[in-house]
């Protein structure tokens, strides 16, 4: 049986086998673990990608389709022209696949969400790792991808798996999760101490929506009202330029380190020697960085967004910050634009500071992050994959028919964004 998967995200060719990016494919190899043949329809990058992996599978095939984006006037042109091509690519290889599998949002996933509905009949999935929060505030291709994936008229025969276990929706609609690590490794893990020097991380693309000048700006706070605090950067993207440039107009090269992209055990190590774990994003489907973190006892810090209050445990198991921070954006013009020193931001950083003088409060989240985050293991992870194909007809060697309890048992906390 083949299972076809319809993702935006870019392959290259290297060696006769295919890669992306990495944390895309160590997922989709424990889906295509239980499958006969896949075949991914994509568009393809002549390009080095960062960070990228190698698919898992002896009876593996690829189909090309052109990228598109809607940033620019050129990008729209030229999408009137492709959106079609890119249509009639995606029912031919929906007809011949027997089961479907949707990566969204994205571009591409758009258009695979609208071929789907004339296919009522073929088992699918569809995999939503962005926020599923019904109150976000998102562009209207993200919307109009969740109200297709949503609709029982438009979309018949799937199971949407979305972050979070949001009220009213659905039938279709099914709580899940993602998971990097696996149950062997938790009896690797060292308990952290705090005291003296806190580190803290972020890890995620230096994109604005990430927003890692505030997390930079945060630790710029701490600093100055007297906290020993460093910040590691693990991450690479279009804003580290302006972020060094920042560095440099504040004095904090020393207390701010850039390491770019880094493999998941180089990563695993700055988990294990760091305090807290910090994501101060608009955004987020599920934060992995978080949950990445905490599964080795950081204590996380992030805005109130999708389910990120759901994971801190409205606040007793990390910090929960302003989502709508004063900081500015780093100009590179010489000038201290990135004051900390007013509003709500300030706010959280005198709360920050609050728990960095109470070392026993600090040891209690770490162990409670570490508690949380470890019940969502890689083994845990495909099980759950395994009953979503059984669910679908795909997946013969499962025995049930129906999803097990959802990990999303008390229900997530809406943030605003």
């Amino acid at each position: 049986m083949l299972f076809s998967i319809f993702t935006h995200v870019e392959h290259l060719k290297k060696n006769k086998h295919y890669l992306a990016y990495s944390p895309y494919v160590r997922e989709m190899n424990l889906w295509l673990k239980h499958v006969d043949r896949v075949k991914v329809v994509a568009p393809y990058s002549e390009m080095e990608l960062n960070g990228a992996a190698e698919y898992e599978h002896s009876e593996f095939y690829f189909s090309e389709i052109p990228g598109f984006n809607l940033l620019s006037l050129k990008g729209v042109f030229l999408s009137f022209f492709k959106i079609p091509f890119i249509g009639w690519k995606l029912i031919e290889n929906m007809k011949r696949a027997d089961h479907i599998h949707l990566r969204c949002p994205g571009n591409i996933g758009l258009i695979a969400c609208i071929c789907q509905i004339f296919f009522p009949n073929k088992p699918k999935t569809a995999k939503y790792a962005g926020n599923w929060d019904p109150n976000a505030k998102q562009p209207w291709s993200y919307r109009l991808q969740k109200w297709i994936l949503k609709n029982p008229f438009l979309t018949r025969n799937m199971t949407v798996l979305v972050y979070g276990d949001w009220p009213g929706q659905t039938a279709n609609i099914k709580p899940f999760f993602t998971a990097s690590f696996s149950e062997n490794e938790i009896k690797q893990i060292r308990e952290k101490t705090f005291s003296t020097t806190f580190t803290f991380l972020f890890v995620g693309n230096l994109v604005p929506g990430k927003r890692p000048i505030e997390a930079i700006q945060l630790v710029h706070g701490l600093k100055e009202s007297g906290s020993r605090v460093n910040l590691e950067i693990y991450g690479h993207g279009p804003e580290r330029d302006n972020l060094e440039s920042y560095c440099r107009e504040n004095n904090l090269q020393g207390d701010v380190k850039f390491h770019g992209n880094r493999s998941l055990e180089e990563l695993k190590a700055a988990y294990q020697n760091a305090h807290f774990v910090i994501l101060p994003s608009r955004s987020e489907g599920w934060p992995k960085a978080l949950a990445e973190g905490m599964f080795f006892g950081c204590i996380p810090i992030a805005t109130p967004v999708s389910c990120v209050p759901w994971m801190l445990g409205e606040g007793s198991r990390g910090v929960l910050i302003t989502n709508k921070a004063n900081g500015q954006r780093p100009t590179g013009n010489g000038s201290k634009k990135g004051s900390v020193d007013s509003g709500q931001w300030a706010v959280d950083i005198e709360k920050i500071l609050c728990l960095l003088r109470k070392p026993e409060e600090m040891q209690r989240m770490s162990m409670e992050a570490k508690r949380w985050s470890q019940q969502y293991t890689l083994e845990r992870f495909e099980e759950r994959i395994k009953e979503v194909l059984s669910v679908r007809g795909l997946n013969k060697s499962a025995e049930t028919g129906k999803l097990s309890p959802a990990p999303f048992r008390d229900g997530v906390k809406r943030g605003k964004n």
